[in-house]
Parts: C-alpha cells; structure tokens; sequence
C-alpha cells in the first residue's frame, strides 16, 4: 500500500508503518504548498492509495468521492512524533482497509 503522509507530519512517521506499506512524504515528492484538490490528483496519478494527515478540513473542503485515493485523519494532540505515531501503530488495520474516495478518521 502506498501512502502519503501531509506536509504537517514529521516524516520519521513513517517508519512506524510495518511491512506492506511504502511510506513517502508530501516535501519528498516536491509538492509541498500544494492544494488538497490538486495534491489528491498528484496522489491519484501517481498509484498512492492513502493520504495521511491531521486535516480535519479536507472531507468538507473536498468531494473525496471523485478520488481513489483514501484519506487518514489522525486525531492527535499534535503534530508531533510521540502524538502521531502511536495511532498509527495502533490503526494500521484501518489505514490498510480505508475505502477509497472516503474519510476515516483515527483517534
């Protein structure tokens, strides 16, 4: 599964993944600054499968339905590591099954 984690998320989050996904960062692909409408369609040319982020605007602000692309948002206190990366430990399962086109939120 390939996921992007958002320009927020420290990029150490991805070693937190586990096998079965290939982890990249919005800044690593040079797409930083770039709108959600705009860096969803990035994502969907480029084979990614999921969005990673703490955006909680992005379902409201987006109509997810038009990309196959699956959005994460973790809801943690912070941006910081030691806030994101215990969720996405304990969501692997539900980062894995995200629908695409659709919005799961991780608490």
């Amino acid at each position: 599964m390939r996921v992007l984690l958002d320009e927020q998320l420290d990029w150490r989050l991805g070693r937190f993944f586990g096998e079965g996904f290939g982890v990249e960062t919005v800044a690593g692909r040079g797409w930083k600054g770039k709108k959600n409408g705009e860096l969803l369609a990035l994502m969907e040319g480029e084979g990614f499968d999921a969005l990673v982020t703490v955006d909680k605007g992005i379902p409201r602000q987006q109509n997810l339905s038009r990309h196959a692309v699956a959005v994460v948002s973790l809801a943690a206190r912070s941006t910081r590591l030691r806030d994101t990366a215990p969720i996405v430990e304990g969501g692997l399962e539900k980062i894995r099954s995200a629908p695409p086109g659709k919005a799961t939120r991780l608490p």
